[in-house]
């Protein structure tokens, strides 16, 4: 800490004489582009081999390559407009839910709009189960007799 002790009179008046180390700044640029030009080599390196390991393409991959670029992905595709097709399948499901028509017409099965269904079923009522047959034999287990799970005294 003694050498902290200047006094304004004494402070050097100046600049700096050396900031950087240009010499190892320019020595790890030199490096860096070694090593990037070194990877490179050594990717395409990796690349022919691996060209030469699985042979050439035959003429028709190209073509077909080609021909693929130009035709429609196989299924399933992403959809072009998902608002506009979500909105056609609500508008069709609402049609379909708000109207008459055949289902089945050889069987005589149609459908039928919603709110007439709810209101026929409000009518008529849903198909119940027949009731359970009553049964005198029930056994119901007490404290002292079969069957009881309670605990011991």
């Amino acid at each position: 800490m003694a050498e902290n002790n200047h006094s304004p009179e004494q402070l050097p008046v100046g600049h700096e004489r050396s900031d950087v180390n240009t010499w190892a700044i320019g020595k790890f640029a030199i490096a860096l582009a070694l090593v990037c030009v070194s990877a490179m080599a050594l990717l395409m390196g990796l690349f022919r081999y691996f060209v030469q390991r699985e042979g050439p393409l035959p003429p028709k991959a190209y073509s077909d390559l080609a021909h693929a670029r130009v035709s429609e992905p196989p299924l399933p595709r992403l959809e072009e407009t998902p608002v506009l097709d979500l909105a056609r399948e609500r508008a069709a499901e609402e049609q379909k839910l708000n109207s008459y028509g055949w289902v089945d017409k050889s069987q005589g099965v149609a459908h039928i709009p919603i709110d007439r269904a709810i209101d026929l079923l409000g009518q008529q009522g849903l198909p119940a189960r027949a009731a359970a047959p009553a049964t005198d034999n029930v056994s119901v287990p007490t404290e002292s007799g079969p069957g009881f799970a309670g605990g011991g005294k």
